[in-house]
């Protein structure tokens, strides 16, 4: 399946100048991890707490989606090209992905036509699609990212959705339907996440 995920190679060298720098002044791939967690917390309790009288303050989501995954990139090549693999740092990636994304996506719930239960599927379907990837190397296989919607796809749709949010006093009553197609997608993730990483293990 076509994902965004595949531009990500691309996107590491453009990125490699400043990670070298990074690393010369100390900076640890955990320590953009967590700093990149906490910052989107805080962007989601501000937007849950605020964008629904504030919705231009949704315009932030956009900037923020794209700068996440630019220090999703960074940590990762800190991480494998600088000698600070660990598993404190695999164990932190996991979650903090899980964290944020929940946090990021939950503020949509104060902007009509979206509700709890659409939202509230993605945000669960999210993360057993992380833990779906992630049960790759528990069988022998590696960590799988197959898309439709994995995590790249949804911040781009997401950021997208904030900047609409962001730039309109309010959305017409079919975008509702934007998060069932969100979750179902996400399912198809899933399936191919779990199919894929059984057929690596019985490939001779």
């Amino acid at each position: 399946m076509v994902s965004i995920y595949q531009l990500k190679p691309r996107f590491q060298s453009l990125l490699r100048p400043l990670v070298r720098r990074l690393a010369v002044f100390g900076i640890t791939a955990n320590g953009v991890t967590l700093a990149a967690m906490l910052i989107s917390l805080a962007l989601g309790v501000l937007l849950g707490a605020m964008g629904g009288e504030h919705r231009m303050l949704f315009l932030l989501l956009p900037l923020w989606m794209f700068l996440r995954m630019a220090l999703n990139a960074i940590d990762g090549m800190l991480a494998r090209e600088f000698g600070q693999l660990s598993a404190l740092g695999a164990c932190l990636n996991e979650l903090s992905d899980v964290i944020s994304d929940a946090a990021l996506y939950l503020p949509f719930v104060v902007i009509a036509p979206f509700g709890w239960a659409g939202v509230g599927a993605v945000v669960f379907l999210a993360a057993v699609s992380e833990m779906a990837g992630a049960l790759g190397p528990m069988i022998g296989a590696g960590r799988r990212y197959d898309g439709p919607m994995g995590k790249s796809d949804r911040a781009f749709v997401f950021g997208a959705l904030g900047l609409w949010v962001g730039l309109t006093p309010s959305l017409p009553d079919w975008v509702f339907w934007i998060m069932p197609v969100i979750a179902v997608a996400i399912l198809v993730n899933i399936v191919n996440r779990v199919r894929g990483g059984i057929a690596s293990i019985q490939l001779p």
